[in-house]
């Protein structure tokens, strides 16, 4: 347990110790810390609380942390770990704070170096060519950053560039439901693709548009499009088109701003398809070089990650030119026809071949065919599955069990098939049969450490019933607040099922010590995690408690004083 941020050293996991405070953010705060297992230096991301109310942002946060830290690239920070901690705060509440334990990277962000004005063309160029190169690797491994900003940018001492927080921002946007409240903590809209601002799925091309952004902030030291809160700036990220950065900055060139604008596109299609050919062109116009325009082929590699785009059609325009060519341009034929011997040689040739196919094909001995060419489907819906099954065997057919969820059939009756029932099919056809799985089953929530209504909220969403609550001591968890439900958070259980509760009544039962030692008393009430005061009486012998100030139910941490003999 974490005893408030504001006093000294504290410990998560029983292994990482966080120290003084180096960033804040909308969504979290960033401390310097130590890994006393492994003893090397680390940076420990600590949530905001108010993230981990709900317990499907939890479960998110820890399947998109697992899939960030199976990255490791030179220009991605890592992650070695991500778990919860209990926090107490200043007023005496308990709340679970997310925390995540990144590579330690001694340098500075670039949100800071750009504060400080544009930077030359060429050194924002190989910035940006380190963040497409982090960009192309987790697009190969699947993951989408969605919170491409200078903030997340890390320049070393070295000026080597780290990018962070990979697929944080995604069990984040989805628990959120509209730009005001993601914009906070889903990046700043400023570096919202169109189609973040839309509410649309997003893909690998809404990080190369932010990552646009980022380079006209390089070039110019402002952003592109400015406003007076975040939903003016997302709807000129929608319908606005971005100035050339030359207009703000002289010397940025010519093909530097068409890099810029087609990273800009508000078509997805029309901008870049993927981190290398970005790369690539940001290579070629900081060389001097202009970037020539590539075609996105049907058959691209890209086409398969994003789809096709649908006004594109595929060699239309070649059709057209060759089309529309003038008579002057055609090219001239230069071949000569083959000489006429050979064309009656080759007649000659196809009717010998013509001749021969015939007379195989009439020499053929004639094959009887068999009737039995096609076999039913019978019904046998209603029955249970190995019945189904064997009848389907029967005829010749192959069954395929498929589980679907029903409210009215028993489990293990079969729903359907398909095909259908009477349909003429080949013999050893393979026949999905769904069989009823019963009622749809809901995953129970996490509901320990929750105060009861939250829990109740909790269950009601999950398609659960809230049943009861009981009440129970514990020295430690505070009056109100879950501490374990019937059926547990590790079951399935049918849609509609009835969750208890047990939740804390803020008491402690404080048993007779007397006549035990000074030793077992002490240990006994400081598993109760009670405050122990122990008075030595020399008037008496044996080292017995021969008395205490407080018994039966009390407050969690009440004081109590013992007297013993210590004579």
């Amino acid at each position: 347990m974490i005893e408030g941020v504001a006093q000294g050293v504290r410990q998560l996991a029983g292994r990482y110790q966080v120290g003084e405070l180096i960033g804040r953010g909308g969504m979290a705060d960033v401390h310097v810390g130590m890994d006393t297992r492994l003893g090397r230096r680390v940076a420990i991301k600590l949530l905001k609380s108010s993230l981990a109310l709900d317990p499907a942002f939890r479960s998110r946060f820890r399947r998109e942390a697992q899939d960030a830290a199976k990255m490791a690239h030179p220009t991605i920070v890592r992650i070695f770990d991500a778990g919860e901690e209990t926090v107490r705060e200043a007023n005496g509440v308990e709340t679970v704070v997310p925390f995540i334990v990144m590579e330690y990277v001694d340098g500075r962000l670039l949100k800071d170096v750009i504060a400080e004005g544009p930077l030359e063309p060429s050194e924002a160029s190989r910035i940006v060519e380190q963040v497409l190169t982090a960009l192309e690797y987790s697009h190969r491994a699947g993951v989408v950053h969605r919170d491409i900003k200078p903030g997340n940018i890390m320049i070393t001492a070295n000026g080597q560039v780290k990018v962070m927080d990979f697929g944080i921002a995604r069990a984040i946007s989805d628990s959120s439901a509209t730009i005001a409240e993601t914009s906070a903590i889903v990046g700043t809209a400023s570096y919202f693709s169109p189609e973040q601002a839309r509410g649309e799925t997003v893909d690998a091309r809404t990080d190369l548009y932010s990552t646009g952004i980022v380079l006209f902030e390089l070039l110019t030291g402002r952003a592109p499009f400015r406003g007076d809160n975040p939903v003016a700036v997302a709807y000129q990220h929608v319908n606005s088109e971005a100035m050339p950065p030359s207009s703000i900055n002289p010397r940025v060139s010519p093909a530097l701003d068409a890099v810029v604008l087609r990273a800009l596109a508000k078509d997805r299609f029309e901008r870049y398809q993927s981190a290398s050919e970005f790369r690539d062109d940001v290579e070629a116009a900081a060389a001097g070089s202009v970037p020539a325009r590539k075609q996105l082929a049907v058959n691209d590699f890209n086409a398969t990650l994003f789809g096709v785009n649908p006004s594109a059609v595929a060699g239309s325009e070649a059709t057209f030119r060759q089309l529309t060519v003038d008579e002057d341009d055609r090219t001239l034929r230069t071949q000569t026809r083959p000489p006429v011997a050979w064309i009656w040689a080759g007649i000659a040739s196809m009717v010998v071949i013509i001749v021969a196919v015939i007379f195989w094909a009439f020499s053929l001995t004639p094959v009887e065919l068999s009737t039995n060419t096609a076999v039913d489907v019978p019904d046998v819906a209603g029955q249970a599955y190995l019945d189904g099954a064997n009848a389907l065997t029967d005829a010749k057919l192959v069954p395929k069990q498929v589980d679907e969820a029903s409210e009215t059939i028993d489990k293990g009756i079969i729903l359907r098939t398909d095909p259908g029932p009477g349909i003429s099919v080949s013999p050893g056809l393979e026949v999905q049969v769904f069989v009823s799985s019963g009622p749809p089953r809901s995953a129970v929530p996490d509901l320990v450490n929750l105060d009861e209504a939250s829990a109740v909220t909790a269950i009601t969403q999950a398609g659960l019933k809230y049943g009861s609550t009981t009440q129970e001591y514990s020295p430690s968890v505070r009056q109100g607040v879950v501490i374990r439900s019937t059926p547990d958070a590790s079951k399935d259980v049918p849609k509609g099922s009835t969750i208890d509760l047990v939740v804390s009544n803020g008491l402690v039962q404080i048993p007779d010590v007397t006549g035990k030692s000074i030793s077992e008393a002490n240990t006994i009430l400081s598993g109760l995690q009670l405050p122990v005061k122990a008075n030595a009486d020399f008037g008496c012998t044996g080292g017995g408690v021969v008395s205490q100030s407080i018994i039966g139910d009390n407050p969690q941490r009440s004081e109590i004083t013992i007297r013993y003999c210590a004579g």
